[in-house]
């Protein structure tokens, strides 16, 4: 037995005997706020935070992979509220899952005022660092094993959330080259301050103190550096002191060390009613080598008057050429984070039940797609309302909401599976609830829009149609299922008509488990809404039968198609056509 499972099964024991369980990677850090970390206003410096959230962060990385690591990039972050002299700041960190070599660490941030015993969020974010290269070779980190339910979704979401890191750079460039071509001209105001007038350069030398223990320059401390000089040419436009709201993703190009000169840019790209984004960067040299490129980012501040209201900025007159572009490119960014905003950052039953779907929205709607799924998965405290011939109903009813999941095995290996039930045009060969299916667009290799037509639930009633967005994930490793996650969107290409009526689904789909070769489990889960509630009220009752009907016919479906070529995608068929092939040259 590895030491891992030894560490899980001495966890479980923990847990079972009613000991206070805590997260083995979990560190925690307490900072009570001195004048030397604020600014002139008596806040906490921005700067400073990162310095600490990154440094508790680190410390929670190198416990679970026991050797030195690296921050690699830390997702966007919205700072909720400030911090005041006197404060304390409690920051805990935790890995939420490892994969070859890096790993997610989730960092909470919490305000604590001693003298009332009151504490807040102040922002929630997620890193990512690298295990760094040992003489041994390569380090090969060890699984992170969770046990509550809270690690089992942070386990779960942690693959989702590093999909959109690896496509994150692409799918951006593509938003914004697509965004600004439609913006034209940028448009002139009268007393517009000049760009060039809030451009900030700024050198540092590193010293020791500005290193870590590798010898590397702190990640926290280049991050200070850059929320340093961004926040000089946020207040050269507005001539005030202005507050850091959100930071984009920072990630690191590559290392800087000791006696490298880090030259720090900054200039605000464009100034809207409320706020302003300034993009800044950080490159290095050392002698007469050329600039290396560190780190870039984009910061968006607010100027808050004596009420705490925000003020209205000037705003900016773009310098000709790379300026208007910059200014094009943060009118398109700042879509993009309403978008993000309106779609990830509200609670599961604050989300719309039909959000508009377009290519600007479309990764996080995925995202929230497959994560509203996941968090429906990692629930423990379903009820087993029914069972017929191994095929189960539960049922959970919370927050107002009822949702239900059916449960079942096939004989069928999982992949095949996942292929066979991805194709919701097929999905009307077993349940009769599907009378029509087209695709609207397929939207990438994961995610296609459909139109579902449903047969009207009374005598002489309309039919429902659905304008739904299929997600489709396969496993990470070993311990992720397959996932098809299905959430309504709305389209302007296909409103709602007078035959049918237009029906809402908040959050359904399949988990698909590879149990052995040939032995898959399948969930089906449906957070159900007014629109399908006649469907299923009945059967969650135990009045009827049509639940056991459909999935037995599922299995049935998926049994006699588990040898069809016809479900596997391109890629697979190419596969398989040139393992005939290779086959046929040797006989």
């Amino acid at each position: 037995m590895t030491s891992e499972w030894k560490d899980a099964d001495t966890m479980q024991d923990l847990l079972e005997s009613g000991e206070v369980y805590r997260n083995p990677t979990e560190v925690k850090m307490s900072q009570i706020v001195l004048p030397c970390h604020a600014n002139h206003c008596g806040e906490l410096s921005v700067g400073q935070l990162l310095k600490w959230m990154d440094s508790t962060a680190c410390l929670s990385a190198e416990r679970h992979a026991g050797c030195s690591c690296i921050t690699a990039s830390v997702d966007d972050i919205h700072f909720e509220h400030t911090i005041g002299v006197g404060k304390v700041v409690n920051i805990i960190a935790k890995v939420n899952r490892a994969f070859t070599s890096s790993m997610e660490v989730g960092i909470l941030v919490t305000c604590e005022d001693l003298y009332t015993d009151r504490q807040w969020k102040v922002c929630h974010a997620f890193a990512t660092f690298v295990a760094r290269r040992t003489e041994a070779g390569k380090v090969q980190l060890k699984q992170v094993i969770p046990l509550t339910q809270m690690e089992q979704m942070e386990y779960s979401l942690a693959a989702e959330r590093r999909r959109m890191r690896l496509i994150h750079a692409e799918i951006i460039t593509d938003l914004l080259s697509s965004s600004t071509a439609q913006l034209g001209e940028c448009q002139e105001y009268q007393d517009a301050v000049p760009a060039e007038r809030t451009r900030v350069e700024s050198v540092e030398l590193v010293l020791p103190p500005h290193a870590n223990h590798q010898v590397s320059t702190f990640g926290g401390q280049i991050m200070a550096w850059m929320e340093n000089v961004a926040t000089i040419a946020a207040s050269r436009l507005c001539n005030a002191h202005p507050t850091l709201r959100t930071i984009d993703m920072f990630h690191f190009r590559g290392p800087s060390h000791i006696g490298d000169r880090l030259v720090l840019k900054a200039i605000v790209n464009n100034a809207f009613k409320h706020s302003m984004e300034v993009g800044v960067c950080a490159e290095a040299y050392q002698g007469g080598e050329p600039l290396r490129h560190i780190n870039s980012a984009f910061m968006t501040f607010e100027v808050l008057d004596s009420d705490r209201k925000t003020c209205t900025l000037p705003r900016i007159r773009p310098e000709p050429v790379d300026g208007k572009r910059r200014y094009k490119e943060a009118i398109a960014r700042k879509k993009i984070r309403l978008d993000r905003k309106y779609i990830i950052s509200c609670k599961q039953t604050e989300v719309p039940l039909s959000v508009p779907w377009d290519p600007s929205n479309q990764m996080y709607l995925s995202y929230n797609n497959v994560s509203a799924l996941k968090l429906m998965d990692t629930r423990n405290n379903w009820v087993l309302t029914s069972e017929k011939n191994k095929v189960r109903l539960y049922t959970l009813e919370e927050n107002q909401m009822l949702c239900f999941k059916v449960e079942m095995h096939v004989s069928v290996p999982a992949e095949q599976t996942f292929h066979l039930l991805s194709d919701l045009r097929r999905r009307k060969e077993w349940d009769q609830h599907y009378e029509e299916c087209e695709v609207i667009t397929q939207a990438d290799e994961d995610d296609t829009l459909y139109r579902v037509a449903t047969p009207s639930f009374s005598k002489g009633g309309k039919g429902q149609d659905f304008i739904l967005l299929a997600s489709r994930r396969k496993p990470c490793d070993s311990s992720d299922p397959y996932l098809i996650a299905l959430r309504s969107v709305t389209l302007p290409t296909h409103p709602p008509t007078e035959d049918y009526t237009r029906g809402e689904v908040l959050c359904a789909g399949f988990t698909i488990w590879e149990e052995s070769s040939i032995i898959t489990k399948i969930a089906y889960y449906n957070q159900a809404t007014p629109g399908v509630l006649p469907y299923i009220c009945t059967d969650i009752a135990g009045l009827s039968s049509s639940f056991y009907s459909a999935f037995s016919a599922c299995s049935h479906f998926l049994e006699a198609n588990k040898d069809s070529l016809a479900a596997l995608p391109p890629s697979a068929l190419q596969r398989n056509s040139a393992a005939m092939h290779c086959l046929q040259k040797e006989q």
